[in-house]
């Protein structure tokens, strides 16, 4: 996903992100978009699957929620996620779905900012995993 976005934005993107000196995961750092049809692109490190016992799941947690602060700091109404961690780094699309619509949501119950949150599945196991954390969610908060 990442050399997806850098290819699409343009150089001006990675020179930009050399400013920041780093990204440890769970935090979030914002750029402008460039050559993207968006004003702004939020960077998240997301943790890498040591089997679920390295404190995996909050710095999953971290990334959507330091991602969505710093969006409605900058003014974003409207945000696209992708599958977190999922892909080269592993971590299982079923719990990580759960993680995102839990923090996506908890989010949105607190702040108004925010009007429209995307997420962005590649696959249908992701699409499938997605949908069932949202109806599982929205049910038992119903």
């Amino acid at each position: 996903m990442d050399g997806a976005i850098h290819r699409a934005a343009g150089s001006q993107l990675l020179e930009e992100c050399r400013t920041f000196g780093g990204c440890p995961t769970g935090e979030a750092k914002i750029t402008e978009g460039y050559n993207l049809p968006a004003k702004w692109v939020i960077h998240t490190v997301g943790p890498i699957w040591k089997g679920g016992d390295h404190g995996e799941d909050e710095m999953l947690a971290r990334c959507y929620r330091n991602s969505l602060e710093l969006a409605e700091e900058h003014g974003v109404r409207t945000l696209a996620f992708p599958s977190i961690s999922t892909g080269a780094y592993g971590f299982p699309v079923e719990r990580a779905s759960k993680i995102a619509i839990m923090e996506i949501n908890d989010f949105l119950e607190r702040n108004s900012t925010i009007e429209k949150v995307v997420l962005v599945c590649f696959n249908d196991v992701a699409y499938e995993c997605y949908s069932r954390a949202v109806e599982e969610i929205m049910r038992d908060e119903g």
